[in-house]
């Protein structure tokens, strides 16, 4: 009986998986076993005078996530206060200005993450009101700072280096909850 009831349960994974594929969906987002992956940021520089330098490396996948969900990581997070741009940082499309501060949380699961209100949440628990989690176009750059770029941002604070944090993408499938 049981070995009936397994092939039934793949048969209809295999027919469902087929289903979605015929509706345009990739063979990954098909697979109704597939863990979701959410997109990871680490250190990229310190600047000297408490700025630094948090974005994507060789490792991130912005598009469709580059960690497991299952993986336990801090939440970059920030606070967007208005502040100016430091003398030395030059801001541009790839390394913007985030007019805040950052800071990461303990680990969390990425399956605690089931969605950007949750993520939000987690940043206000531990750091207070105003603090959410960073987004991949949090970076200004331009005359006002009028315009968002992406890949990395430049803001005050500390977050430790070597490390990866979950980190939220806006226009993309690549955040533990899609």
């Amino acid at each position: 009986m049981r070995k009936l009831l397994r092939r039934g349960a793949a048969a209809f994974a295999a027919a469902a998986s087929l289903a979605l594929m015929s509706l345009g969906a990739t063979p990954a987002q098909a697979d109704s076993s597939a863990i979701p992956s959410g997109m990871t940021w680490t250190v990229l520089a310190k600047g000297t005078d408490g700025t630094i330098r948090v974005g994507a490396d060789s490792a991130t996948d912005a598009y469709n996530g580059d960690t497991a969900a299952t993986a336990t990581l801090p939440v970059l997070c920030l606070r967007v206060d208005g502040s100016a741009v430091p003398g030395g940082i030059t801001p541009d499309f790839y390394a913007g200005w985030a007019r805040g501060t950052v800071a990461a949380t303990p680990p969390v699961p990425g399956r605690s993450l089931t969605s950007r209100a949750a993520a939000d949440a987690i940043c206000a628990r531990y750091y207070g009101a105003g603090w959410r989690e960073a987004e991949f176009h949090d970076g200004r750059y331009g005359a006002n700072l009028e315009a968002s770029g992406g890949w990395s941002f430049w803001a005050y604070g500390y977050v430790p280096e070597g490390t990866r944090f979950w980190t939220a993408i806006n226009d993309q499938p690549a955040n533990p909850w899609n």
